[in-house]
């Protein structure tokens, strides 16, 4: 029995990622900040989405100190990452913070006036939907889902943990002078700690936006104007956006936006639906029914003419 197929065209809705990232000097002589926003390989043959990889380095130790630190670890997960992993991606993530914190570190070492720099580092890769996210430091990774805006990201300041701790309140810790002497960084210590960095997972919806920033941003720019921006404007304009306002806004400390766009996107879709199909080859239930009794018919009426009505 053979079956006839025929194709049906339809849409599915899916998403594809859109990026963009400003970094600048701002509030300073010199910009200690690094922004990175890349399409990387997944190495899966069949990678269901695109790649990227994000990532904010907020460097320490005076110039030149600062942004050689943030260099070196930018570079280090850069070239570590440039092949996203089919497998485990938090865990290639903590082993390319390892080697980071060893460069930093061993670059300090290797140099006296560079000795105790480090950096803050954020950093997601985006396969498709999925993020993983990593941070050390008081840089921060931010979703804003609707009208809704959250903070991924757990500071590694002494204020944040006293937050954490119900010591003293969010408001006020936003207010407080100890709000920058970080807890962790990259390169001030010959190991990073064990449980570093911190891992975060997210699957992204068609609009959502994933934001990655310095504190010389996010210190000036308050929550409204974080969502309208991202919100109203593609990912290069709206991280544009975020610096220009931040300078506006008095920051007076590098200012970097890295900006992820998840846009719904409808794409053409071909089903093939098998029809059944008689011995025939193709010939519908009822056409044959019908055939196959005008047969019988014409039988009735030859054996009639030739054998005779019955007397």
């Amino acid at each position: 029995m053979s079956v006839p197929a025929t194709a049906k065209e339809s849409t599915l809705e899916t998403l594809r990622l859109s990026v963009g990232a400003v970094s600048d000097a701002a509030g300073r002589s010199d910009n200690q900040d690094v922004a990175i926003a890349v399409p990387v390989r997944h190495e899966s043959a069949a990678g269901d989405g695109d790649d990227f990889l994000l990532l904010v380095a907020d460097g320490m130790g005076g110039h030149p100190s600062g942004d050689l630190a943030s260099r070196i670890a930018a570079d280090t997960v850069k070239e570590d990452l440039a092949v996203v992993p089919a497998g485990d991606v938090g865990l290639a993530l903590k082993q390319a913070y390892r080697r980071a914190n060893d460069a930093v570190f061993q670059a300090g070492q290797d140099e006296p006036t560079h000795a105790g720099m480090g950096t803050t580092l954020t950093t997601a890769v985006l396969h498709g939907k999925y993020a993983t996210i990593a941070n050390v430091g008081d840089s921060r990774a931010y979703l804003l889902r609707g009208q809704g805006l959250t903070q991924v990201t757990q500071d590694h300041t002494v204020v944040a943990d006293e937050v954490a701790q119900g010591r003293i309140s969010a408001d006020n810790a936003r207010r407080d002078p100890r709000r920058n002497r970080l807890t962790h960084a990259i390169g001030t210590h010959p190991r990073l700690e064990s449980r570093l960095p911190n891992i975060y997972e997210l699957v992204l919806l068609p609009g959502d936006r994933l934001f990655l920033c310095s504190d010389g941003l996010y210190e000036a720019v308050d929550e409204d104007d974080l969502r309208r921006l991202l919100r109203d404007l593609n990912p290069g304009v709206a991280a544009q956006g975020l610096v220009a306002l931040a300078k506006e806004r008095g920051t007076r400390d590098n200012a970097t936006a890295v900006v992820a766009a998840a846009i719904p996107t409808r794409v053409p879709v071909t089903t093939v639906i098998a029809t059944p199909a008689g011995r025939t080859g193709g010939v519908p239930g009822t056409a044959l029914a019908i055939a196959v009794g005008i047969l019988l018919v014409l039988l009735l009426i030859i054996a009639v003419v030739v054998l005779g009505l019955p007397r």
